[in-house]
């Protein structure tokens, strides 16, 4: 029984013994330690006076942190293992690049921006915007200014009693003028001068053709006065002279025939509505008055409206 509690003694006093040890080793790992520390002075058994003995180990950490973060912000950059290979390469030789504005490196840096453009790509750009502008100015010359687009033939459109000799002569467009200052207006009022000519157009047919498109007058009376015979047209125009009156043509026994003129008017206007069946049966017209239109026709007696 004896034997039995003082081997039971000899296990705890080892393990006693044995807690003691390792504690001491870790108060003297911790010791050590902070002796390396800057501001911190240990001995053993003593404490220097920066450390209270109200110290903590988290406290402790926290200042070891602390001095390493002051260690390193002192500390310079240094440089990686690349930047040091290239400046060992680029060392002795002139460097070549020209340096970049931090604008422009962002600029390219980020995603979907176009480049920024170069005096080289600029000058290209204004030297191709005047090449531009010198070959408009050219074809606008060359159309307006000279012949190469000018008129090269008229055709007269339209007639059968005009010379279209005469419709040419008086139109008066001369050869080569440039089909775009071409005054179309002012050509067909110089055709529409003409007695014969009713209605005029005068077109361009590209690429140097002019047509001028005619409509005669047509006679629908004739009047005789002295030896000679007068065409008479719808608006009561007497137009042109005939050496031979056309046949089926009544004749207007007035004095007075005149656009202007109401009776002239009035008889137009009637025979410009009977039927073409009647028309050519009429042999004379008379009026004194728009109201007192006489018909002579060739079967029937005189037929007033």
């Amino acid at each position: 029984m004896a034997d039995g509690t003082d081997e039971e003694g000899e296990r705890k006093s080892r393990r006693a013994r044995s807690t003691r040890d390792r504690h001491g080793r870790a108060l003297e790992k911790s010791r050590a330690r902070r002796s390396r520390e800057p501001g911190t002075s240990w001995s053993r058994g003593t404490r220097t006076a920066d450390e209270s003995p109200a110290d903590t180990p988290q406290r402790a950490s926290a200042r070891r942190t602390e001095t390493r973060d002051r260690a390193r912000r002192a500390e310079p950059a240094r440089p990686d293992s690349s930047s040091r290979a290239r400046a060992g390469r680029d060392s002795g030789r002139p460097s070549t690049r020209r340096p970049r504005s931090d604008a422009v490196r962002a600029r390219r840096s980020e995603p979907g921006e176009r480049p920024a453009p170069t005096r080289a790509r600029y000058l290209t750009r204004r030297l191709v915007a005047v090449l531009v502008a010198l070959a408009v100015v050219t074809v606008a010359y060359l159309v307006m200014f000279t012949s190469l687009l000018g008129v090269r033939s008229v055709e007269v459109v339209g007639v059968k009693e005009i010379p279209a000799a005469e419709v040419i002569k008086a139109a008066a467009i001369e050869e080569g003028t440039p089909m775009v200052r071409l005054d179309a207006d002012e050509a067909a009022a110089r055709v529409a001068k003409l007695p014969r000519v009713f209605k005029v157009r005068v077109e361009r047919s590209w690429p140097s053709t002019v047509q001028i498109i005619v409509t005669e007058r047509t006679p629908v009376a004739v009047l005789h006065a002295g030896n000679q015979i007068h065409l008479i047209d719808a608006t009561g125009l007497d137009y042109a002279v005939a050496k031979t009156a056309p046949t089926g043509l009544p004749t207007l026994a007035m004095s007075n025939v005149r656009p202007d003129d109401r009776a002239t008017k009035a008889v137009v206007t009637v025979l410009g509505a009977i039927p073409k069946q009647l028309k050519s049966q009429v042999v004379t017209v008379t009026a004194d008055t728009p109201g007192d239109v006489r018909l002579t026709l060739s079967d029937f007696p005189t037929v007033s409206g």
